[in-house]
């Protein structure tokens, strides 16, 4: 296994669904079935290490995803159950909640300026 090629398609997959989801107009839900199927797959390929270090980014990027489908599908679908099964932290407060990623990016690269958006 190309473990970096691994870890770039899982992000890459997390990503997508999280703009895929996001509340802005109507989404085809039938997508996700294999969709989200093939994210808990690759989740759990990767060796335990790399879930740890990537765990507070997934629990944003899932969480803001899972928080989309709340509204659309229900608290107690089966979607919900099977990205909320990778989560380990808190889940944002909602689908905009994208504060504390600004701010620890800003602290990372050197912008401390917090934007809007």
């Amino acid at each position: 296994m190309d473990l970096y090629k691994e870890i770039y398609e899982f992000a890459s997959s997390a990503g997508a669904l999280e703009g895929y989801v996001y509340p802005t107009i109507e989404k085809d839900m039938g997508q996700l079935d294999n969709w989200i199927g093939n994210l808990i797959q690759q989740y759990e390929a990767l060796p335990e290490e790399v879930r740890a270090s990537l765990q507070p980014s997934l629990d944003r990027t899932i969480g803001r995803a899972v928080r989309s489908l709340e509204s659309v599908l229900g608290e107690g679908h089966r979607h919900i159950a099977a990205l909320r099964s990778i989560l380990k932290g808190e889940l944002p407060a909602s689908p905009r909640d994208f504060d504390l990623e600004k701010r620890e990016k800003g602290a990372r690269y050197g912008d401390h300026r917090i934007c809007d958006g």
